[in-house]
């Protein structure tokens, strides 16, 4: 009779699971990822990974939520915390934007990945935005500036740059929301 699995071992489990799946759909794209490429990458039989997930849009709902929406309470964190007004905005882009970028950018499917999140699971890519909206909208203390940012941010990918050129233009486009002098304080 198998031993059951501790809570512990089950996350990490799953942990290998989501890790293995994110590779394989930055790397073949959603429509090419097969549950056995996962199951491959993971080390685990296509059965287990049956069992543990639907089908193959679960496990993509899955791998979006645990990579970027579980990034929410940090940025959160970050926009509300201290530092300046310039500091706070490029520590949430940092967390939101730049280090998923990191990943993406040199996958071959990467450019992919947020739009078939779009498809695939609207809701959480619209939360994903919508906290991102709110964390800009804390830092620059108001609404219409935060999406103007996003926007503007969301252009920076447009040639899918380098994440050094991606650093330097978020720094510059964060100067020109909230120059580098501003500190948090009261807002009227």
């Amino acid at each position: 009779m198998p031993a059951t699995m501790t809570d512990d071992q089950a996350a990490a489990r799953r942990a290998r699971i989501l890790t293995a799946a994110r590779w394989c759909f930055l790397n073949f794209g959603f429509a090419k990822t097969a549950f056995e490429d996962i199951a491959r990458r993971a080390g685990l039989s296509r059965t287990l990974l049956y069992r543990i997930f639907k089908d193959k849009e679960d496990i993509y709902r899955a791998v979006f939520v645990d990579w970027l929406v579980s990034r929410h309470p940090a940025a959160k964190e970050a926009a509300n915390g201290p530092g300046s007004a310039y500091e706070r905005l490029l520590s949430v882009c940092r967390l939101m934007a730049l280090e998923p970028w990191a990943e993406m950018v040199g996958a071959p499917m990467g450019s992919e990945f947020l739009e078939a999140c779009e498809r695939i699971d609207p809701e959480s890519e619209a939360l994903y935005r919508k906290v991102a909206l709110e964390c800009v909208a804390a830092i620059l203390g108001d609404e219409a500036s935060a999406e103007v940012f996003l926007l503007a941010l969301d252009g920076l990918l447009a040639d899918q740059p380098s994440m050094e050129v991606l650093e330097q233009r978020t720094q510059l486009l964060a100067a020109r929301f909230a120059p580098r002098s501003s500190k948090k304080g009261p807002r009227s």
